[in-house]
């Protein structure tokens, strides 16, 4: 099966597409704000731990996320429904970040049974958080899409306006 790239430009356009493109944009966003904040904290020794690093940078991340998934990725305005938005959205990041400090216990066991320097330390912390993402970017994906879905009329009736924009922009006065 071949895909063209007219094919890939034209799926970017639609309303998925650009959906799609936001949210990846906003993930990778908000794990940039997560990993810069344990480094800091953690490659500085701001905070004693790794754990302590770790939850602390993907709790400063939260806040973020969601704002930017809700309002910038799905489009969604006005103010947030607590139990079929926020609520889903802080437990499936608490289940992410559990995950991560899964991983960031298994960093501490591996960093305290070998000698490494701290700079190695740090890279392991922030490596880890990074494959915990990773694990989780697909199932939040498929869970905030049903949590955040917009009637597919929006779609359709953002795409129709910003098609009657390009024609006025290219018509002659």
């Amino acid at each position: 099966m071949s895909i063209a790239v007219s094919d890939i430009v034209a799926w970017s356009k639609s309303h998925e597409g650009k959906k799609l493109i936001r949210f990846t944009a906003a993930s990778g966003i908000t794990t940039a704000v997560s990993l810069s904040t344990i480094l800091i904290v953690y490659g500085f020794h701001l905070l004693p731990g790794i754990i302590s690093a770790t939850l602390f940078g993907n709790i400063v991340a939260i806040v973020p996320s969601y704002y930017l998934t809700r309002v910038w990725a799905w489009g969604k305005r006005g103010r947030s429904h607590w139990r079929k938005e926020v609520l889903p959205y802080w437990l499936m990041s608490f289940a992410g970040i559990a995950f991560s400090l899964i991983g960031a216990s298994w960093v501490k066991s591996f960093v305290h049974g070998h000698d490494l320097d701290h700079s190695v330390n740090t890279m392991l912390v922030g490596g880890m958080n990074l494959v915990s993402f990773g694990v989780f970017w697909v199932l939040k994906i498929l869970l905030f899409n049903r949590i955040f879905h917009t009637h597919p009329l929006v779609g359709i009736d953002e795409h129709l306006r910003e098609e009657e924009e390009k024609q006025g922009a290219t018509e002659p006065a």
